[in-house]
């Protein structure tokens, strides 16, 4: 576990990362970017790569691993205690498309165990910071996650895309509201802070994706189902997760249920 002051420094230097990337993010005009589109869902920008870069330069020092989607693997990571573990656009799609649902994302992994994480959308202005000590600030607010009991009225959170092809369709008609949103690690960071209930991955996920969410998560003391595994241990060969439920601790257990019922290996 990170030492108080250790914490403090390491979320000064995400959210210094954070800041530097939406500037690089602002140079960038809508609409006159080249984008490369491989089908579907896939496209990365180079406001992908400027991004990355950015990040890169900003957050990683000797001794220290690097983890991100828009750079090749090197292995090496594994054998650093410390990893930084980033997405610089997390919801590529929802960018070029002009949908305020994407955010830059930043996760510190210690010994496989996320612990600290920053995301910022620049398109809402939003910063989520937050470490196992010091809890999660909101636009530097100290926020928490939902202290809702009841799935009644809950606020759940679902994938767009899973949203659009019908594979929420189970969950409709229930006693919650289900809402489609674009990035998972802005849905992931909406939870932690307390402005919805719920959310959960209905098709399989990396690292990348989800490390600074479930770091925010794990730092608002909300409860974190992984999916075909009993915990999550971030940095492995294998970059893929089968899913993950992130929610408010006092719902959790229906929320189980709910995964028993679709048949979901929560």
């Amino acid at each position: 576990m990170l030492t108080e002051n250790a914490e403090r420094t390491y979320l000064q230097r995400i959210k210094s990362a954070l800041q530097g990337a939406a500037d690089v993010v602002a140079q960038f005009t809508p609409g006159q970017f080249h984008v490369r589109d491989n089908g579907g869902r896939d496209v990365v920008t180079e406001v992908d790569r400027a991004v990355n870069e950015c990040l890169r330069g900003a957050l990683l020092k000797s001794g220290e691993g690097w983890l991100s989607e828009e750079d090749a693997d090197d292995r090496s990571r594994l054998s650093n205690e410390v990893v930084w573990v980033v997405d610089p656009l997390d919801g590529t799609r929802e960018f070029v498309d002009g949908i305020p649902e994407w955010c830059i994302s930043i996760g510190l992994v210690i010994e496989g165990n996320p612990v600290a994480g920053g995301i910022y959308n620049p398109a809402t202005c939003e910063l989520f910071l937050g470490g196992m000590r010091s809890g999660v600030l909101y636009n530097g607010r100290q926020v928490g996650r939902s202290s809702r009991k009841s799935l009644d009225g809950a606020l759940v959170l679902a994938s767009r895309q899973e949203y659009l092809r019908g594979e929420w369709n189970s969950f409709q008609q229930r006693k919650f509201t289900v809402k489609p949103v674009g990035s998972i690690a802005y849905k992931l960071a909406l939870v932690a802070a307390g402005s919805a209930d719920a959310t959960w991955t209905l098709t399989p996920k990396h690292e990348w994706d989800v490390a600074a969410g479930v770091a925010l998560v794990a730092s608002a003391r909300g409860f974190v189902e992984y999916f075909g595994v009993k915990s999550l241990c971030i940095n492995q060969q294998s970059l893929s997760l089968h899913g993950l439920l992130a929610c408010a601790v006092g719902i959790s257990e229906e929320l189980l249920a709910v995964m028993g019922e679709a048949g979901l290996p929560g």
